[in-house]
This record gives C-alpha cells, structure tokens and sequence, in this order.
C-alpha cells in the first residue's frame, strides 16, 4: 500500500495486488487479486475504492499528472469528481 496523496480535504491510496505465489495469512480472509485507489474524502468522512476500468482510468490521470505537473487545484478538481461516488463512511484510518 502506498500514499499517492494527502492534502487537507482527500487522501489517495494505491493497494497493490498480492503477489500469485504468496499463501494468504488466513484461508478465511479472501486476497486482493487485482490493484486499486482508496480515494478518502476527509470533508465528508466518505471514500472510495476504484478498481478495474475504474482504477485504470484514475491510472490514465496519474500518468498525465506526471507528465504535465497540474496544480493542487486541479489534482483536488479531479479527486473532487470521484469522491462523488463515495458512499462507505470512512471507518478506521
């Protein structure tokens, strides 16, 4: 897990897939398969996990903020627009 983000108002988290060959910790608790963003909306209290042909769209955004260098302004624009769809209230962080 790695910290993309953090400002006053989101936070932006990268879980990573776990590696194939490696055995889970517990039988019980299922593995992450595939990557994906936590984005935290520490307004609302809210966040969001994108995963899939979400998490690879916010992938696109990430290559084009490293290329083009964008304000805080528009980086919080972007993460403004996903946060919409946060629905799960943010529990332990």
């Amino acid at each position: 897990m790695d910290m993309l983000y953090n400002s006053d108002t989101f936070s932006v988290m990268h879980l990573k897939a776990q590696d194939e060959g490696l055995e889970p910790a517990r039988p019980d608790v299922p593995v992450l398969s595939r990557h994906g963003f936590e984005i935290v909306d520490k307004r609302s209290g809210k966040e969001v996990y994108l995963e899939g042909s979400w998490a690879e769209l916010f992938q696109a955004h990430l290559r084009a903020w490293q290329e083009n260098s964008p304000s805080q302004e528009e980086v919080e624009d972007t993460l403004a627009g996903y946060a919409e769809l946060a629905q799960n209230p943010v529990v332990v962080h």
